[in-house]
């Protein structure tokens, strides 16, 4: 019997299925409300009297230290399990979210919308829920469980988009905060079906010998696909970002309803279902850096045709389900080429420093946008920028290879 096995009896409701659909909920919840967030920027700036550049600089410090955290939350998921993470960012999250709606200076809304709201996404973020879903499920499930955590992170997004318009309405957004606040609790029991224990389960079934932590960074900053993997990743963060915080308020300065703007951000996350779905079921029948090119010139493509055109609702909409196509479809074939260059012992962690270089574009998405619109009156400079950085993207990804790293053997004791 393997000393897993003596240490941890076999828990029959833990199977598979079991364990996609809890991490699948927990990653609604987590990245739903987060793409809910762009709904208050109007209500809180007018209420306040701020410039949008207050809001998205707060929500710009989130996307940096939700980036700055996650390699830490990874690394301590891989040692001490994802449980204790999942759980300790939830509780981060709820109080960001309360917080927010007692905001009442710039600098509090730093703290609660951006420091507390951006650890604890680290901690329960969909990346966290993926590094578990490489580590427990078998390996036939690993591509297409991948896709499914991100697409249900989409489906959060669909489902949250078009609830903050309502909930905003019916109850004003100091509640909707609150609400939203105490959902995102539900986290802590749903982590429970994703326990792992100090990395043992990752090196049970990965037959890994032991790697340290210093050992992991200093073999993954030296390989080359790597690093080019995580640069490309941040033209991924930097699109997401601004068009999530800032494409209401955009719609909403051409005559556009606030509720098109939320049907339009949930029809991203309705077609980013089927988008991930299909990335990662590609993902096991053809190079991954092929995906990776394509979706992010396609991306470029979609955005020049969308601020080529007069802005409808139905060109908003159908901006909406081509971006939600190739919306998180990068982050099945991304998780899939760290874990194929590096395998699972330090997934989480080696997947959270990718994230990282995701989430400083996101925090230049997201501020850049604030900041061009106080300077201009205009996102036009940011468009372009996402364009640039998409087509710059899709070359990165072309010369990563897709093969595990060498690693000597180590000789017997």
């Amino acid at each position: 019997m393997s000393t897993v096995s003596a240490r941890e009896p076999s828990i029959t409701w833990r199977t598979p299925a079991v364990i996609v659909l809890c991490g699948c909920l927990c990653a609604v919840l987590t990245f739903g409300l987060r793409s809910s967030l762009g709904f208050f920027l109007t209500p809180i700036s007018q209420e306040h009297g701020w410039g949008r550049d207050v809001f998205a600089f707060a929500i710009a410090l989130q996307n940096l230290l939700w980036g700055l955290g996650q390699p830490f939350a990874g690394a301590i998921a891989d040692r001490f399990g994802t449980v204790r993470v999942l759980s300790a960012g939830s509780v981060l999250y709820a109080l960001g979210l309360i917080g927010m709606s007692y905001s009442t200076t710039p600098g509090m809304l730093n703290l609660t919308a951006g420091v507390l709201l951006g650890f604890g996404l680290a901690g329960a973020s969909f990346t966290i829920v993926i590094a578990s879903f490489g580590k427990l499920v078998p390996e036939r499930w690993r591509s297409l469980s991948f896709g499914a955590g991100t697409a249900a992170g989409s489906f959060g997004q669909f489902l949250f988009s078009p609830l903050s318009v309502y909930l905003n309405d019916a109850i004003g957004w100091h509640t909707t905060l609150i609400v939203f606040g105490f959902a995102v609790l539900l986290i802590v029991p749903l982590s429970m079906a994703l326990a792992t224990r100090k990395g043992e389960a990752a090196a049970a079934r990965a037959a890994l010998a032991p790697q340290s932590l210093k050992h992991a960074l200093r073999e993954a900053f030296s390989h080359r696909s790597y690093v080019l993997l995580t640069l490309g990743y941040f033209t991924c963060g930097f699109q997401l970002a601004f068009i999530t915080t800032h494409m209401p308020a955009y719609l909403a300065d051409r005559g556009i309803s606030a509720q098109v703007g939320g049907w339009t951000i949930a029809v991203i996350g309705l077609f980013n279902i089927i988008g991930s779905l299909y990335s990662g079921w590609l993902g096991g029948r053809m190079p991954k850096r092929y995906i990776l090119a394509v979706i992010y010139f396609m991306r470029a493509l979609a955005i020049f045709a969308f601020i080529s055109f007069p802005v409808t609702p139905v060109t908003s909409l159908i901006f909406g389900a081509s971006m939600g196509l190739l919306w998180l479809s990068t982050v099945p074939p991304t998780s899939a080429l760290v874990q194929i260059m590096f395998g699972t012992r330090w997934l989480a962690m080696l997947v959270g420093f990718s994230f990282f270089s995701h989430q400083v574009g996101g925090f230049l998405g997201v501020w850049l946008g604030g900041l061009v619109f106080e300077r201009t009156g205009s996102y036009d400079a940011v468009w372009w920028l996402s364009i640039l950085f998409g087509v710059l993207s899709a070359l990165i990804n072309l010369p990563i290879v897709e093969q595990p790293v060498h690693r000597a053997v180590p000789a017997p004791a």
